[in-house]
């Protein structure tokens, strides 16, 4: 479902991104993980379209969208949630989730449009505010939430875009323990429908070995393991760049 060919970008002379050539299928939550710096948000920028690649390709669905703006891409499938939330600060918790909906059946973007002839676009954010757990602060204005829920806010809108590919960048971060659950809940049900191709990047290593069922390791920009989870959590290469330390061999255990 998306495929990356020789993913390059360079800042000057430093190399973030190095040729990372790497395909991910429907079904599946890939959990890309690597020491701070290794890369990951800036792949996680190649993919979506916020950076434009120095040498390489990204394709979805069998089509090369490497010259597509960011948005275009949106259109194509492609669904991220940042580590920083993007949402519309002055609207409620409700339009933010209802804009999503509209936009992905081809009403646009506007928030003045006459819509009130559209209830089946009120109920279905509506629905997506539940599961997150929000209906009740549906009127609120977004910039009002608490951390927490406005990263359980951001799930709902990529939700109501229904992407073919879910890019989620820590989508835990700075979220109490209780606030936790939720979103892996919530991305546990995507991963269950097995039609969908997500991707998580991840610091927290409970998490990616509950959720993942592969794991790529990018170091200094490069693409340095890919396997399942234990394998590649065992492996040397893991070991000393991700968690800086030598693996414990059978005998001295």
């Amino acid at each position: 479902m998306l495929e990356t060919r020789d993913l390059t970008i360079r800042f000057g002379g430093h190399v973030a991104v190095d040729h990372v050539s790497c395909a991910f299928a429907p079904g599946s939550l890939t959990a890309i993980v690597g020491p701070n710096g290794a890369g990951k948000t800036t792949y996680f920028n190649l993919i979506s379209g916020q950076l434009p690649a120095s040498e390489g390709e990204v394709w979805l669905d069998g089509m090369n969208i490497t010259a597509l703006p960011a948005p275009l891409r949106t259109r194509r499938g492609l669904g991220r949630a940042f580590q920083l939330t993007q949402l519309f600060p002055s609207l409620s918790v409700q339009e933010n989730v209802r804009l999503a909906v509209q936009a992905r059946a081809g009403g646009g973007l506007n928030a003045w449009a006459i819509w009130s002839d559209r209830q089946d676009w009120l109920e279905e954010a509506r629905s997506i505010l539940q599961t997150v757990r929000l209906l009740e602060k549906r009127d609120m204005p977004a910039a009002s939430l608490p951390h927490g829920d406005q990263r359980k806010l951001e799930v709902a809108v990529l939700m109501a875009l229904d992407p073919k590919v879910y890019m989620f960048d820590e989508p835990t971060a700075g979220m109490s323990v209780d606030e936790v659950p939720v979103i892996l809940d919530l991305i546990r049900a995507l991963k269950a429908r097995r039609d969908r191709c997500i991707l998580l990047v991840e610091h927290k290593m409970d998490v990616v070995r509950e959720l993942a069922d592969r794991i790529i390791v990018l170091h200094n920009g490069a693409l340095v393991a890919d396997g399942e989870p234990a394998t590649v959590i065992a492996s040397d290469v893991v070991q000393q760049a991700y968690l800086g330390t030598a693996p414990v061999s059978a005998e001295a255990a």
